[in-house]
């Protein structure tokens, strides 16, 4: 999941004209107010946003069509992620030579398909394979859209971004509904549906956005790996590792430590959880970085998340806890997936794309065996386990975040990575990814 506070994001424009021939930013009226291609682009984005939560209602139903385990239904959060993480290396290498809308449509095509596979699989290796070929689609697709829809739209880069933190939103939160919905008649119903959806999304990007062929340098795959050198940008991506081990448990083993609810209730249990992230993500976290700071912000999140870890854990036998500690835990998540990615775009003294992709394929690849793990705890210890590991690794992950604060904190507002990052805000945003 990728966020982008608009707070180091407002620096006047001084990129290129928009590419394909889009309206030239207009600093004032609504950031609704936009042309066909920009719609497309979003409404794309809602869809694929809809694919992180949308396999939560049906993991049960998955597991008892196909005689799996809990653990090996949790792969398909694993598999997806993994590949996502290892694909976001190579996004900014295919876009910088075929351009932002051959990506955006090479990453819609692979999930059209993968999802549809996924669908119609009879073995659950099957739809975990399938499900990572769709992470692939997704890295290509996601890491464009935000450079996309700003170089597109018409207005400010605040409104701009306040436009894809709606999709991305409305996504989240709409992906558990969804899945309920459609898991009802039958637990392919979503992938058919994501497919269906996709498809529409995929027709109106190919009409309504104009070409855009490719712009600034040509980045390569060893460009992320020397980005980690930075330990700011390190010390943020072992940061995410350990957080994202705690949100991928808590989406695997949640909706198993809710035997009594059916897959609709599972998908409002859900649904009250992303539409409480992105509140979060959007209003919430702003205002909390403006009054603590951005590094004791997030910190103070964190702990609260581990917090909220350990008490599912402890009443884990009680599922009306547990829907609460799912709901509560949107906020937390909200919160961290911008103050996060806001101090690692601004951390680190090299493009955004880089950062992002450095960024991205340390916390996805780190945190995606966090499902399978948490899993194989409540087969093997007791149901309260996998909460107990969740918290245990946020805890973690707070611990390193406390003990690199003055770095993170002395990249963000030393001179240099400030500098870089106030100059370069707008021209790297309408860049390659993210």
């Amino acid at each position: 999941m990728t966020t982008l506070d608009t707070s180091t994001s407002t620096a006047p424009t001084a990129a290129a004209p928009p590419a394909g021939g889009a309206h030239a930013p207009d600093p004032g009226g609504s950031p609704w107010r936009q042309p066909r291609a920009v719609w497309a682009v979003a409404f794309a984005c809602v869809i694929a946003f809809m694919g992180i939560g949308l396999v939560d209602p049906i993991l049960k139903e998955i597991a008892g069509q196909l005689d799996a385990t809990p653990s090996q239904v949790s792969l398909l959060f694993t598999s997806y992620m993994a590949v996502m993480g290892i694909a976001m290396l190579v996004t900014g290498v295919v876009s910088s030579r075929i351009g932002p809308k051959r990506t955006l449509l090479a990453g819609l095509a692979l999930i059209i398909v993968f999802a549809a596979l996924a669908g119609s699989s009879g073995s659950v290796g099957a739809v975990i394979g399938f499900r990572a070929g769709w992470g692939l689609g997704n890295a290509l697709f996601v890491a464009t859209a935000l450079s996309t829809i700003v170089t597109s739209s018409k207005g400010s880069l605040a409104h701009a971004i306040i436009l894809f933190e709606a999709a991305l939103g409305l996504g989240i939160a709409s992906g558990p509904l969804l899945g309920g919905l459609l898991g009802e008649q039958s637990w392919r119903g979503p992938f058919f549906g994501v497919s269906v959806l996709m498809t529409i999304a995929l027709v109106a990007t190919a009409f309504f956005l104009p070409s855009t062929p490719p712009t600034g340098r040509r980045t390569s795959l060893a460009d992320p790996f020397r980005a980690l050198r930075h330990p700011a940008l390190l010390l943020l991506a072992l940061v995410a590792v350990f957080y994202n081990l705690g949100f991928f448990t808590l989406m695997a083993a949640g909706p198993f430590a809710l035997p009594s609810l059916d897959i609709m209730q599972i998908g409002w249990t859900f649904f009250g959880w992303g539409v409480l992230l992105a509140v979060a993500s959007v209003v919430v976290a702003p205002r909390l970085q403006h009054r603590f700071g951005t590094v004791p912000a997030m910190i103070g999140c964190l702990a609260l998340f581990a917090l909220d870890l350990a008490m599912m854990a402890v009443f884990a036998t009680h599922e009306p806890v547990i829907i609460v500690g799912i709901v509560v835990a949107g906020a937390f998540l909200g919160v961290n997936n911008t103050l996060v990615t806001e101090a690692v775009m601004g951390s680190a003294p090299v493009e955004r794309p880089v950062a992002s992709a450095a960024y991205s394929f340390v916390r996805f690849t780190g945190g995606a065996l966090g499902p399978f793990v948490a899993l194989k705890l409540a087969e093997n210890v007791d149901v309260h386990a996998p909460f107990w590991f969740g918290a245990a690794a946020v805890a973690v992950g707070v611990v390193i975040a406390s003990g690199g604060a003055r770095t993170v904190t002395r990249a963000l507002h030393g001179d240099a990575p400030a500098a870089h990052s106030t100059r370069e805000a707008e021209a790297v945003v309408v860049g390659d990814v993210d």
